[in-house]
């Protein structure tokens, strides 16, 4: 059952407070909308609804692969990111939250002209059977890019904590109750000079959704006794018609 949260997500909180400096450490988020808008097969759509836009990485790919569109609708919990994205007159910028039954109602747009896309955003999901529900209302066909409970996995398993995001496993089950999806799963790895640096990375590019599980005490030892120079990212990607056209 979806319970409506009437509090600003911890995710959100995150976004906004670095959102001026978001654009220098999205180095993966930006690679990972690259690969989706790849993925777009060639030709006009009427609208493209980009959910969990942030600073217009999807739409800046998109431009460069020149995808025509009459509409283009950005939504994003954070006005802060909002105010990053491209502006132009096709653009419609939304602040809203996806997590919400009134983003839904409040999302005009006709199912059969409209394209889908969301990258690096649906993990925040508070209720996947929710948003993947409401979103399968919304269009004919949509691209998913999605980071998993793997990303920073050896992280996780040297603080001994659990991931805040979602399994590939749950994300695939959830999926499937709504629609007819094709997957690909997709490891990423970023490399940093030190342990400190990589802790620098997660605060300010927003991939830790603003989860604090860690005292100061228990970050200093994960620093020390962390195994790897890199940092493991693993995305979903995700391809799908919904079930009830």
């Amino acid at each position: 059952m979806f319970i409506e949260e009437t509090k600003e997500s911890k995710a959100v909180k995150q976004f906004a407070r670095f959102a001026h400096q978001y654009n220098a450490y999205n180095v993966i988020q930006a690679e990972v909308a690259k690969r989706l808008v790849a993925k777009l097969p060639a030709g006009k759509y009427k609208c493209i609804v980009d959910l969990g836009c942030g600073s217009g990485e999807v739409y800046k790919n998109i431009e460069k692969n020149k995808i025509n569109f009459d509409t283009f609708i950005a939504l994003d919990s954070s006005s802060e990111m909002l105010g990053l994205h491209p502006v132009d007159p096709m653009i419609k910028k939304i602040t809203a939250d996806f997590n919400r039954i009134e983003t839904f109602k409040c999302l005009d747009v006709v199912k059969d002209e409209t394209l889908l896309l969301s990258s690096s955003a649906l993990q925040w999901s508070k209720s996947l059977d929710f948003v993947f529900k409401e979103l399968s209302k919304k269009s004919v066909k949509v691209y998913f890019a999605i980071f998993t409970a793997n990303t920073f996995k050896t992280l996780h398993q040297t603080a001994q904590i659990q991931s805040p995001i979602y399994s590939e496993e749950t994300l695939k089950k959830s999926i499937k109750k709504y629609y007819d999806a094709d997957f690909e799963l997709q490891a990423y790895r970023l490399e940093f000079q030190t342990v400190r640096d990589m802790f620098h990375y997660i605060k300010r590019s927003g991939v830790s959704g603003g989860e604090k599980q860690l005292s100061y005490r228990q970050i200093k030892q994960l620093m020390n006794e962390y195994p790897l120079s890199y940092l493991e990212f693993e995305v979903l990607f995700v391809e799908a018609t919904p079930l009830t056209l």
